[in-house]
């Protein structure tokens, strides 16, 4: 294999015996001076052919070790998880992960609770989670968050899930459309639906769906001076994110709480600031 290009010390695009590209994840495959033949293959964990240009651009964005303990994440759950896991969750894992440690250095008190309880339903999963937090705290970041188990352990859920269409399902994906118009029409922007910035937010959006579904909406109290300052300081991500809960909360019968506005603030925040 001849490895071509550079991303990082551990990830690198190759060429294969058929002169394919692909990119490849091993300890120290970037090092050496490019372009070179890798002879030792064992040093290679895992290959992606025909990754697009937005996954070589999110390696290229995220800390080399969020990249590095991610794909250890993802070993450690195929090994305990009995159905295959889509090779992907690599990257939304990753993107995840940088995510959280951002939000944690901004939004201190900040939690993120999902919408039922996993540890009752996917307690292989959620024990996934644990690790996964153990794994950044040994090797990142000694103060992340235990609450991130929960987000982690959503990713290796949703990586496996294959089942047929269900009406909540369908609510779910005509109240994200029309979330992603109001978005689109407000800002002026055209979304990039293939992107993480807008897979992770409507895994959010999923998910307080779920919550209000579920009577288990987010009430903790701790957000109302956080949604005022919003209001005071970023009132276009202010007006838009009231105009999305607007339209949930008619669709769904339902009163969103000032928790669950907040949390949709920042990821519509996000999303915007990875579209302009």
């Amino acid at each position: 294999m001849k490895v071509i290009k550079k991303i990082n010390n551990n990830v690198a695009v190759c060429l294969d015996n058929n002169e394919e590209e692909l990119v490849a994840f091993g300890k120290g495959i970037g090092f050496p001076k490019i372009p070179y033949v890798l002879n030792d293959m064992s040093k290679i964990e895992i290959t992606f052919y025909r990754l697009n240009s937005q996954k070589l651009l999110l390696l290229k964005e995220i800390p080399e070790d969020v990249v590095e303990i991610s794909t250890e994440i993802v070993k450690l759950a195929q090994r305990r998880i009995t159905k295959r896991l889509n090779p992907n969750i690599i990257f939304g894992l990753a993107d995840h992960i940088n995510f959280a440690l951002i939000r944690q250095q901004k939004y201190k008190d900040i939690k993120l609770p999902f919408a039922y309880d996993i540890k009752e339903l996917y307690p292989t999963e959620y024990e996934l989670g644990i690790q996964a937090v153990k794994l950044i705290r040994n090797k990142i970041n000694p103060n992340f968050s235990s609450d991130e188990a929960i987000a982690i352990a959503t990713h290796f859920i949703n990586s496996q899930e294959n089942g047929e269409p269900s009406d909540l399902n369908r609510v779910v994906s005509s109240i994200i459309k029309e979330t992603t118009i109001i978005i689109e029409e407000h800002f002026k922007i055209k979304i990039n639906e293939q992107g993480f910035s807008y897979n992770r937010f409507s895994i959010h959006l999923r998910y307080y769906i779920k919550r209000i579904q579920e009577n288990k909406q987010i009430e903790d109290g701790a957000s109302e001076d956080l949604l005022n300052t919003f209001r005071k300081n970023d009132f276009s991500i202010y007006k838009c994110t009231m105009d999305i809960v607007t339209m949930i909360d008619e669709k769904l019968n339902s009163i969103s709480s000032n928790d669950e506005m907040f949390y949709l603030m920042i990821y519509v925040k996000r999303m915007i600031s990875k579209t302009e």
